[in-house]
Protein backbone atom coordinates (compact mmCIF):
# COMPACT_ATOMS: atom_id res chain seq x y z
CA UNK A 1 0.00 0.00 0.00
CA UNK A 2 1.01 3.57 -0.47
CA UNK A 3 1.03 6.21 1.93
CA UNK A 4 -0.83 8.79 1.51
CA UNK A 5 -3.20 11.56 3.63
CA UNK A 6 -6.18 13.43 2.87
CA UNK A 7 -6.73 16.75 3.94
CA UNK A 8 -10.06 18.25 4.13
CA UNK A 9 -11.20 21.77 4.62
CA UNK A 10 -15.22 22.24 5.30
CA UNK A 11 -15.94 25.82 4.11
CA UNK A 12 -18.47 28.23 2.09
CA UNK A 13 -18.41 29.71 -0.83
CA UNK A 14 -18.37 33.01 0.45
CA UNK A 15 -14.93 32.51 1.48
CA UNK A 16 -12.27 34.52 -0.20
CA UNK A 17 -7.93 34.75 -0.20
CA UNK A 18 -6.32 36.98 -1.61
CA UNK A 19 -9.38 38.73 -3.90
CA UNK A 20 -10.65 35.00 -4.65
CA UNK A 21 -13.03 32.31 -4.02
CA UNK A 22 -10.26 30.25 -1.61
CA UNK A 23 -11.67 27.07 -3.45
CA UNK A 24 -9.48 28.63 -6.29
CA UNK A 25 -7.19 29.42 -4.39
CA UNK A 26 -6.21 26.15 -2.62
CA UNK A 27 -6.57 24.45 -5.89
CA UNK A 28 -3.81 26.95 -7.46
CA UNK A 29 -1.62 26.66 -3.85
CA UNK A 30 -1.38 22.60 -4.46
CA UNK A 31 -0.98 23.46 -8.30
CA UNK A 32 2.16 25.66 -7.44
CA UNK A 33 3.41 23.19 -4.78
CA UNK A 34 4.22 20.73 -8.03
CA UNK A 35 4.05 17.64 -6.05
CA UNK A 36 1.85 14.39 -6.96
CA UNK A 37 -1.33 14.64 -5.67
CA UNK A 38 -4.93 15.73 -6.50
CA UNK A 39 -7.39 18.27 -5.13
CA UNK A 40 -11.35 18.14 -5.77
CA UNK A 41 -13.67 20.74 -5.15
CA UNK A 42 -17.23 19.90 -4.40
CA UNK A 43 -20.43 21.91 -3.65
CA UNK A 44 -23.30 20.90 -1.21
CA UNK A 45 -26.77 21.15 -1.56
CA UNK A 46 -27.62 22.17 1.64
CA UNK A 47 -25.83 22.85 5.14
CA UNK A 48 -25.74 24.60 8.23
CA UNK A 49 -22.82 26.05 10.10
CA UNK A 50 -21.87 26.20 13.87
CA UNK A 51 -23.69 29.72 13.89
CA UNK A 52 -26.84 27.83 13.11
CA UNK A 53 -27.59 29.55 9.90
CA UNK A 54 -28.78 26.76 7.47
CA UNK A 55 -27.75 27.30 3.89
CA UNK A 56 -30.06 25.68 0.83
CA UNK A 57 -31.29 26.89 -2.38
CA UNK A 58 -34.46 25.80 -1.07
CA UNK A 59 -37.05 29.26 -1.50
CA UNK A 60 -38.87 28.55 2.01
CA UNK A 61 -35.42 28.75 3.62
CA UNK A 62 -33.51 31.85 3.72
CA UNK A 63 -30.13 31.15 1.65
CA UNK A 64 -26.84 31.54 2.23
CA UNK A 65 -23.87 30.57 0.27
CA UNK A 66 -23.55 27.07 0.09
CA UNK A 67 -20.80 25.16 1.93
CA UNK A 68 -17.77 23.74 0.40
CA UNK A 69 -15.82 20.28 1.21
CA UNK A 70 -12.30 21.13 -0.21
CA UNK A 71 -10.16 17.68 -0.62
CA UNK A 72 -6.69 17.62 -1.28
CA UNK A 73 -4.85 13.81 -1.60
CA UNK A 74 -1.26 14.01 -1.78
CA UNK A 75 2.04 11.59 0.00
CA UNK A 76 2.05 11.45 3.29
CA UNK A 77 5.55 13.06 2.80
CA UNK A 78 3.84 16.03 1.34
CA UNK A 79 0.99 16.67 3.72
CA UNK A 80 3.01 18.96 6.02
CA UNK A 81 3.98 21.29 3.24
CA UNK A 82 0.43 21.35 2.26
CA UNK A 83 -1.01 21.81 5.47
CA UNK A 84 0.43 24.57 6.62
CA UNK A 85 -0.01 26.62 3.20
CA UNK A 86 -3.90 25.65 3.75
CA UNK A 87 -3.83 26.47 7.21
CA UNK A 88 -2.83 30.25 6.68
CA UNK A 89 -5.17 30.62 4.07
CA UNK A 90 -8.46 29.39 5.57
CA UNK A 91 -10.24 32.11 7.85
CA UNK A 92 -12.97 30.43 8.21
CA UNK A 93 -13.52 26.55 7.70
CA UNK A 94 -12.85 23.30 9.53
CA UNK A 95 -9.39 21.83 8.43
CA UNK A 96 -9.31 17.99 8.92
CA UNK A 97 -6.77 15.26 7.91
CA UNK A 98 -6.50 11.47 8.19
CA UNK A 99 -4.37 8.40 6.69
CA UNK A 100 -5.61 6.38 3.54
CA UNK A 101 -3.97 3.44 2.03
CA UNK A 102 -3.90 3.95 -1.60
CA UNK A 103 -3.78 0.59 -3.38
CA UNK A 104 -2.72 2.48 -6.66
CA UNK A 105 -1.82 5.78 -8.29
CA UNK A 106 -2.15 5.98 -12.04
CA UNK A 107 -1.08 9.37 -14.00
CA UNK A 108 -2.11 8.39 -18.06
CA UNK A 109 1.22 8.90 -20.45
CA UNK A 110 3.30 8.61 -17.25
CA UNK A 111 5.93 6.25 -15.68
CA UNK A 112 4.84 7.71 -12.08
CA UNK A 113 2.77 10.27 -10.96
CA UNK A 114 4.69 13.60 -12.19
CA UNK A 115 6.77 15.19 -9.63
CA UNK A 116 7.20 12.53 -7.89
CA UNK A 117 10.05 13.55 -5.47
CA UNK A 118 12.67 11.61 -3.90
CA UNK A 119 11.85 11.71 -0.32
CA UNK A 120 8.27 10.27 -1.46
CA UNK A 121 10.25 6.81 -2.49
CA UNK A 122 13.77 7.35 -0.54
CA UNK A 123 14.61 4.32 2.06
CA UNK A 124 15.04 7.19 5.26
CA UNK A 125 17.42 6.52 8.27
CA UNK A 126 20.44 4.51 5.94
CA UNK A 127 22.87 2.60 7.51
CA UNK A 128 26.18 4.66 7.50
CA UNK A 129 29.88 4.38 8.57
CA UNK A 130 31.97 7.37 10.06
CA UNK A 131 35.28 8.54 8.38
CA UNK A 132 37.35 6.60 10.94
CA UNK A 133 35.43 3.60 11.00
CA UNK A 134 37.73 0.45 10.25
CA UNK A 135 37.70 -1.17 7.05
CA UNK A 136 36.84 -4.75 8.59
CA UNK A 137 33.86 -2.79 10.28
CA UNK A 138 32.54 -1.39 7.08
CA UNK A 139 32.79 -5.43 5.50
CA UNK A 140 30.55 -6.60 8.21
CA UNK A 141 28.18 -4.29 7.99
CA UNK A 142 27.54 -4.57 4.18
CA UNK A 143 28.07 -8.60 4.58
CA UNK A 144 24.74 -7.92 7.00
CA UNK A 145 22.79 -6.17 4.68
CA UNK A 146 20.90 -6.51 1.42
CA UNK A 147 23.02 -3.74 -0.22
CA UNK A 148 26.37 -3.53 -1.44
CA UNK A 149 27.03 0.08 -0.61
CA UNK A 150 27.73 2.44 2.53
CA UNK A 151 27.78 6.16 2.68
CA UNK A 152 30.69 7.94 4.70
CA UNK A 153 29.61 10.53 6.67
CA UNK A 154 31.59 13.36 8.72
CA UNK A 155 30.79 14.12 12.43
CA UNK A 156 28.03 16.09 11.17
CA UNK A 157 26.68 13.44 9.17
CA UNK A 158 27.18 14.90 5.72
CA UNK A 159 27.85 12.08 3.36
CA UNK A 160 31.61 12.61 2.17
CA UNK A 161 32.06 9.39 -0.12
CA UNK A 162 30.69 5.78 -0.41
CA UNK A 163 32.39 2.71 0.21
CA UNK A 164 31.20 0.16 -2.22
CA UNK A 165 32.18 -4.16 -2.36
CA UNK A 166 34.33 -2.68 -5.66
CA UNK A 167 36.67 0.10 -3.08
CA UNK A 168 36.61 -3.04 -0.28
CA UNK A 169 38.06 -5.64 -2.65
CA UNK A 170 40.30 -3.20 -4.41
CA UNK A 171 41.31 -0.41 -1.48
CA UNK A 172 41.24 -3.45 1.23
CA UNK A 173 42.32 -6.45 -0.28
CA UNK A 174 38.60 -7.92 0.46
CA UNK A 175 40.06 -11.50 -1.50
CA UNK A 176 35.44 -11.94 -2.26
CA UNK A 177 32.43 -10.49 -3.24
CA UNK A 178 29.69 -10.53 -0.40
CA UNK A 179 27.27 -13.29 -2.26
CA UNK A 180 30.08 -15.71 -1.93
CA UNK A 181 31.06 -14.63 1.41
CA UNK A 182 27.49 -14.93 2.86
CA UNK A 183 27.43 -18.79 2.76
CA UNK A 184 30.74 -19.21 4.52
CA UNK A 185 31.11 -20.07 7.84
CA UNK A 186 31.85 -17.93 10.82
CA UNK A 187 35.54 -18.66 10.97
CA UNK A 188 36.17 -18.09 7.41
CA UNK A 189 34.59 -15.00 7.48
CA UNK A 190 36.95 -13.85 11.05
CA UNK A 191 39.87 -14.94 9.11
CA UNK A 192 38.90 -12.79 5.88
CA UNK A 193 38.02 -9.78 7.84
CA UNK A 194 40.89 -9.92 9.94
CA UNK A 195 43.23 -9.62 6.90
CA UNK A 196 41.96 -6.86 6.02
CA UNK A 197 44.37 -4.15 5.26
CA UNK A 198 43.77 -1.70 8.54
CA UNK A 199 42.74 1.03 6.86
CA UNK A 200 39.53 3.51 8.17
CA UNK A 201 36.86 4.29 5.87
CA UNK A 202 38.46 7.80 4.39
CA UNK A 203 41.32 5.41 2.78
CA UNK A 204 39.08 3.79 1.00
CA UNK A 205 35.80 5.20 0.01
CA UNK A 206 35.42 6.74 -3.08
CA UNK A 207 34.82 10.72 -2.75
CA UNK A 208 33.54 12.94 -3.05
CA UNK A 209 30.02 11.26 -2.73
CA UNK A 210 27.54 11.76 -5.47
CA UNK A 211 23.88 13.21 -3.58
CA UNK A 212 20.93 13.91 -4.35
CA UNK A 213 18.84 16.04 -2.76
CA UNK A 214 15.49 14.63 -0.72
CA UNK A 215 12.97 17.42 -2.79
CA UNK A 216 15.11 16.68 -6.12
CA UNK A 217 12.70 15.03 -8.56
CA UNK A 218 12.76 11.17 -9.14
CA UNK A 219 14.06 11.29 -12.54
CA UNK A 220 16.56 13.82 -12.15
CA UNK A 221 17.90 11.38 -9.17
CA UNK A 222 17.91 8.38 -12.28
CA UNK A 223 19.48 10.96 -14.60
CA UNK A 224 22.46 11.31 -11.96
CA UNK A 225 22.47 7.59 -11.33
CA UNK A 226 22.88 6.76 -15.48
CA UNK A 227 25.26 9.28 -15.76
CA UNK A 228 27.81 8.36 -12.66
CA UNK A 229 26.99 4.83 -13.65
CA UNK A 230 25.42 4.14 -9.55
CA UNK A 231 23.34 1.69 -7.96
CA UNK A 232 22.11 4.06 -5.32
CA UNK A 233 22.26 7.62 -4.32
CA UNK A 234 22.65 9.38 -0.59
CA UNK A 235 19.85 11.23 -0.36
CA UNK A 236 20.80 14.71 1.77
CA UNK A 237 18.38 17.75 3.20
CA UNK A 238 18.94 21.72 2.71
CA UNK A 239 21.64 21.18 4.67
CA UNK A 240 23.56 18.32 3.18
CA UNK A 241 22.52 15.84 6.29
CA UNK A 242 21.50 12.47 5.36
CA UNK A 243 18.30 11.36 5.51
CA UNK A 244 17.96 8.66 3.06
CA UNK A 245 19.20 6.29 0.04
CA UNK A 246 17.60 5.90 -3.26
CA UNK A 247 18.06 3.17 -5.00
CA UNK A 248 17.29 1.31 -8.44
CA UNK A 249 14.89 -0.72 -6.45
CA UNK A 250 13.39 1.54 -5.01
CA UNK A 251 12.45 3.46 -8.06
CA UNK A 252 11.16 -0.18 -9.59
CA UNK A 253 8.74 -0.44 -6.80
CA UNK A 254 7.30 2.66 -7.42
CA UNK A 255 6.88 2.22 -11.15
CA UNK A 256 5.03 -1.13 -10.23
CA UNK A 257 3.02 0.38 -7.54
CA UNK A 258 1.61 4.05 -8.95
CA UNK A 259 1.79 2.69 -12.68
CA UNK A 260 0.51 -1.14 -12.43
CA UNK A 261 -1.16 -1.54 -15.95
CA UNK A 262 2.08 0.23 -17.37
CA UNK A 263 -0.24 2.06 -20.06
CA UNK A 264 2.64 4.58 -19.33
CA UNK A 265 5.47 3.10 -21.20
CA UNK A 266 3.04 3.21 -24.02
CA UNK A 267 2.19 6.71 -23.32
CA UNK A 268 5.84 8.14 -22.88
CA UNK A 269 7.02 6.40 -25.73
CA UNK A 270 9.22 3.97 -24.38
CA UNK A 271 8.46 1.56 -27.47
CA UNK A 272 10.35 4.29 -29.85
CA UNK A 273 11.93 2.02 -32.57
CA UNK A 274 10.16 -0.86 -31.59
CA UNK A 275 11.84 -1.24 -27.92
CA UNK A 276 8.64 -2.83 -26.01
CA UNK A 277 9.83 -6.16 -25.52
CA UNK A 278 12.82 -7.80 -23.83
CA UNK A 279 14.47 -8.96 -26.95
CA UNK A 280 15.01 -5.52 -28.09
CA UNK A 281 17.31 -4.32 -24.97
CA UNK A 282 18.42 -7.90 -23.86
CA UNK A 283 22.37 -8.32 -23.96
CA UNK A 284 23.54 -10.87 -26.46
CA UNK A 285 27.09 -11.35 -25.66
CA UNK A 286 26.73 -13.66 -22.24
CA UNK A 287 28.98 -16.46 -22.67
CA UNK A 288 27.58 -19.84 -23.00
CA UNK A 289 28.91 -23.68 -22.36
CA UNK A 290 27.38 -27.27 -23.13
CA UNK A 291 27.00 -29.44 -20.38
CA UNK A 292 30.04 -31.39 -21.05
CA UNK A 293 32.28 -28.48 -20.62
CA UNK A 294 34.96 -29.50 -17.52
CA UNK A 295 34.47 -27.37 -14.49
CA UNK A 296 38.28 -25.95 -14.99
CA UNK A 297 36.90 -23.78 -18.16
CA UNK A 298 33.85 -22.55 -16.59
CA UNK A 299 35.63 -21.15 -13.70
CA UNK A 300 38.01 -19.46 -16.34
CA UNK A 301 35.19 -18.01 -18.03
CA UNK A 302 32.96 -16.68 -14.83
CA UNK A 303 36.42 -15.18 -14.06
CA UNK A 304 36.76 -12.69 -16.88
CA UNK A 305 32.82 -12.51 -16.74
CA UNK A 306 31.33 -9.31 -15.49
CA UNK A 307 28.29 -10.75 -14.79
CA UNK A 308 29.93 -13.58 -12.91
CA UNK A 309 27.78 -16.71 -14.86
CA UNK A 310 27.63 -18.51 -17.99
CA UNK A 311 24.51 -20.14 -19.19
CA UNK A 312 24.17 -23.64 -20.28
CA UNK A 313 22.55 -24.73 -23.49
CA UNK A 314 23.11 -28.18 -24.93
CA UNK A 315 24.06 -28.69 -28.84
CA UNK A 316 20.50 -27.38 -30.16
CA UNK A 317 21.43 -24.36 -28.16
CA UNK A 318 18.17 -25.18 -25.91
CA UNK A 319 18.45 -23.09 -22.26
CA UNK A 320 19.55 -25.71 -19.82
CA UNK A 321 20.35 -23.62 -16.86
CA UNK A 322 23.19 -21.01 -15.25
CA UNK A 323 26.11 -21.76 -13.33
CA UNK A 324 27.49 -19.04 -11.47
CA UNK A 325 30.65 -18.65 -8.69
CA UNK A 326 28.07 -19.43 -5.89
CA UNK A 327 26.53 -21.94 -7.91
CA UNK A 328 30.11 -23.82 -8.02
CA UNK A 329 31.04 -22.64 -4.18
CA UNK A 330 27.65 -24.44 -3.01
CA UNK A 331 28.46 -27.59 -5.13
CA UNK A 332 32.36 -28.63 -4.40
CA UNK A 333 32.53 -26.69 -0.95
CA UNK A 334 31.75 -30.60 0.77
CA UNK A 335 33.57 -32.51 -1.45
CA UNK A 336 36.72 -30.24 -1.91
CA UNK A 337 37.64 -27.34 0.44
CA UNK A 338 40.18 -26.03 -1.82
CA UNK A 339 37.42 -24.65 -3.51
CA UNK A 340 37.16 -21.97 -1.15
CA UNK A 341 40.47 -21.10 -1.16
CA UNK A 342 40.47 -20.81 -5.22
CA UNK A 343 37.80 -18.56 -4.72
CA UNK A 344 39.17 -16.21 -2.32
CA UNK A 345 42.23 -16.05 -3.83
CA UNK A 346 44.13 -17.37 -0.98
CA UNK A 347 45.72 -20.63 -2.66
CA UNK A 348 49.29 -19.88 -2.25
CA UNK A 349 52.12 -21.50 -4.81
CA UNK A 350 55.58 -22.99 -3.85
CA UNK A 351 54.86 -26.09 -0.76
CA UNK A 352 51.46 -25.99 -1.39
CA UNK A 353 50.75 -25.51 -4.93
CA UNK A 354 49.69 -29.60 -4.60
CA UNK A 355 46.46 -28.51 -3.54
CA UNK A 356 45.65 -26.62 -6.05
CA UNK A 357 47.08 -28.93 -8.74
CA UNK A 358 44.74 -31.20 -7.20
CA UNK A 359 41.57 -28.89 -7.53
CA UNK A 360 42.58 -28.68 -10.70
CA UNK A 361 42.87 -32.16 -11.48
CA UNK A 362 39.05 -32.54 -9.82
CA UNK A 363 37.70 -29.64 -11.92
CA UNK A 364 38.78 -31.61 -14.79
CA UNK A 365 36.35 -34.38 -14.13
CA UNK A 366 33.36 -32.41 -13.63
CA UNK A 367 31.25 -31.05 -16.12
CA UNK A 368 29.03 -28.05 -16.24
CA UNK A 369 26.00 -30.40 -16.53
CA UNK A 370 26.35 -31.33 -13.15
CA UNK A 371 26.84 -28.28 -11.45
CA UNK A 372 24.41 -26.22 -12.96
CA UNK A 373 20.88 -24.70 -11.37
CA UNK A 374 18.40 -25.62 -13.15
CA UNK A 375 15.76 -24.07 -11.21
CA UNK A 376 16.03 -20.90 -13.23
CA UNK A 377 12.88 -18.06 -13.85
CA UNK A 378 13.23 -17.28 -17.41
CA UNK A 379 11.52 -14.88 -20.24
CA UNK A 380 10.72 -15.57 -23.75
CA UNK A 381 11.74 -12.85 -25.90
CA UNK A 382 7.87 -11.53 -26.69
CA UNK A 383 7.99 -10.75 -23.09
CA UNK A 384 7.21 -6.82 -22.53
CA UNK A 385 9.87 -4.70 -20.60
CA UNK A 386 7.26 -4.12 -17.84
CA UNK A 387 6.35 -7.59 -17.16
CA UNK A 388 10.23 -8.38 -17.03
CA UNK A 389 10.27 -5.69 -14.20
CA UNK A 390 7.56 -7.00 -12.12
CA UNK A 391 8.72 -10.57 -12.49
CA UNK A 392 12.63 -9.46 -11.10
CA UNK A 393 10.45 -7.43 -8.45
CA UNK A 394 8.68 -10.14 -7.06
CA UNK A 395 11.68 -13.12 -7.52
CA UNK A 396 14.15 -10.77 -6.12
CA UNK A 397 16.13 -11.21 -9.57
CA UNK A 398 18.90 -9.09 -10.69
CA UNK A 399 19.02 -10.88 -14.30
CA UNK A 400 16.39 -13.07 -16.67
CA UNK A 401 17.42 -15.03 -19.30
CA UNK A 402 15.96 -14.76 -22.26
CA UNK A 403 14.43 -17.35 -24.81
CA UNK A 404 12.64 -18.07 -28.08
CA UNK A 405 9.48 -19.95 -28.09
CA UNK A 406 11.66 -23.44 -28.72
CA UNK A 407 13.80 -22.86 -25.65
CA UNK A 408 16.72 -21.31 -27.15
CA UNK A 409 18.72 -18.78 -24.94
CA UNK A 410 19.18 -15.55 -26.90
CA UNK A 411 20.59 -13.57 -24.62
CA UNK A 412 20.04 -11.84 -20.84
CA UNK A 413 17.91 -8.90 -19.10
CA UNK A 414 19.51 -6.70 -16.27
CA UNK A 415 18.38 -3.86 -13.98
CA UNK A 416 20.88 -1.72 -15.34
CA UNK A 417 19.39 -2.30 -18.98
CA UNK A 418 16.14 -1.76 -17.57
CA UNK A 419 16.74 1.57 -16.32
CA UNK A 420 18.15 2.97 -18.85
CA UNK A 421 15.30 1.59 -21.34
CA UNK A 422 12.72 3.06 -19.21
CA UNK A 423 14.66 6.44 -18.22
CA UNK A 424 17.37 7.00 -20.75
CA UNK A 425 17.82 10.46 -23.28
CA UNK A 426 14.52 11.52 -24.13
CA UNK A 427 12.65 9.10 -21.96
CA UNK A 428 11.71 11.37 -19.24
Amino acid sequence: MLQYKVIEIFTSEAQRYAGRPLYSAVVQSVRDLKIPGRCIVTRGIEGCYETGEIAAERLEIVSYHMPVRIEIIVPATDCENVLSKVTEMVADGIIAVRDVAVVSHKTFGLLMPRNTRVREIMTPEPKRVGIDTPADEVARLLLSSDFTGLPVVDDQDRPVGIISQEDLINKAKLPIRFGLLASADKEKIDRIFEGLAPKPATAIMTSPAVVVGVDQLVTEAVDLMLAKKVKRLPVVDKSGHLVGNISRLDIFRTITSVCPDWSAFRGKNISVEGLSRVSDIMRCDVQTVLPDTPIEKVLGIIGCSDIQRVCVVDAQGVFRGIISDRDLLFAFADQHPGIWDFFAGKLPFGEHGRRRRQLQEYLKMKTAGEVMNTDIVSVEEDTSIEEAVRLMLEKGLKRLPVLDSMGGFKGMVSRDTLLRTIFGPGKQ
